[in-house]
């Protein structure tokens, strides 16, 4: 009989064991990195308390942890909304957001756990049409940075109003209506045009002036030719000489044997005379005419 008590004690002490071990796993939950809990009581509803990461004790059956992510996640929203001059604009933004850890007992009462799809969207494009409408389809595009820090700042104090934490804003794309985006590449073409009608017609000028300075250059260096031509006959001998050089020189490296006489070089010294009557001519000084006597044959 004392052994059969013994058994009944060993087996209560060993279901005594096992459901103390029981109540003790459903007393404990653990909290991941990133997370934070909050507890809800069948007895007084949603408590204050935010439990931090780690293992935390509940109540079984009476406590029930809530657990909410606080890393940021991104959200992309794309708007379709028009600018202050009626253009059709379609802007796409980004944005980092978590809740505010110390107001999760609020977020899970007035918005549960899919708070960012119940808030995000709405203040999003809310957010967007109110800033687009304050600029033009050019200034989207040229202030594109201070259109992205007004929308930053308006949309991070509206997301205050639901405890929610913005951590970066960002317009990730920006694009215009098919008829509007053809009218810019219009005009960018138009103007490329001028530009470049612009800089044929500088250059047409300048080429006019290099002309007109080339005419004058060899309108004075005729004068300065005639000149020097007038006041000493022997520039004509130089050029000749200068011309001769030239020729042989030319000849000189050609592969082919060439033979030149002293008039196809400018050098016959015969035609010296007709220089000085050209020089004498320019100075209004007759030249000399020579005259050969008829040779006379005496009669046999």
């Amino acid at each position: 009989m004392a052994s059969a008590m013994k058994a009944a004690l060993g087996g209560v002490g060993g279901v005594v064991l096992l459901g103390g071990g029981m109540l003790i796993s459903n007393s404990l939950y653990t909290v991941d990195g990133g997370h934070r809990s909050i507890l809800f009581s069948r007895l007084g509803g949603l408590k204050d308390t935010v439990y931090k990461e780690g293992l935390n004790f509940k109540v079984p059956w009476l406590h029930k942890p809530i657990i909410y992510n606080i890393r940021a996640t991104p959200h992309r929203t794309t708007s379709l909304t028009g600018s202050k001059d009626l253009q059709t604009v379609n802007i796409s933004l980004r944005v980092l957001s978590r809740p505010d850890p110390n107001n999760l007992t609020t977020i899970c009462r007035r918005l549960g756990l899919d708070f960012n799809d119940r808030v995000l969207p709405s203040i999003v494009h809310e957010t967007l049409k109110s800033v687009v409408a304050q600029f033009n389809a050019s200034q989207l595009i040229t202030q594109r940075q201070s259109v992205s820090d007004l929308v930053r700042e308006e949309l991070i104090e509206r997301a205050k109003d639901f405890h929610i934490i913005l951590e970066d804003v960002a317009i990730t794309d920006l694009s215009f209506s098919p008829q509007y985006t053809q009218a810019i590449e219009a005009k960018q073409v138009a103007q490329q045009e001028a530009q470049r009608a612009a800089i044929l017609v500088e250059r047409a000028v300048q080429e006019r002036r290099q002309k007109i300075v080339q005419a004058e250059g060899e309108t004075k260096a005729a004068l300065l030719l005639g000149e020097a031509i007038a006041d000493n006959s022997g520039y004509l001998k130089l050029r000749r000489i200068t011309a001769a050089k030239t020729i042989a020189e030319t000849m000189a490296r050609s592969q082919n044997k060439t033979y030149l006489t002293s008039d196809s070089l400018f050098l016959n010294i015969r035609d010296t005379l007709g220089d000085d009557d050209l020089y004498k001519e320019s100075k209004g000084i007759a030249p000399v005419q020579v005259r050969v006597a008829p040779e006379v044959v005496p009669e046999a």
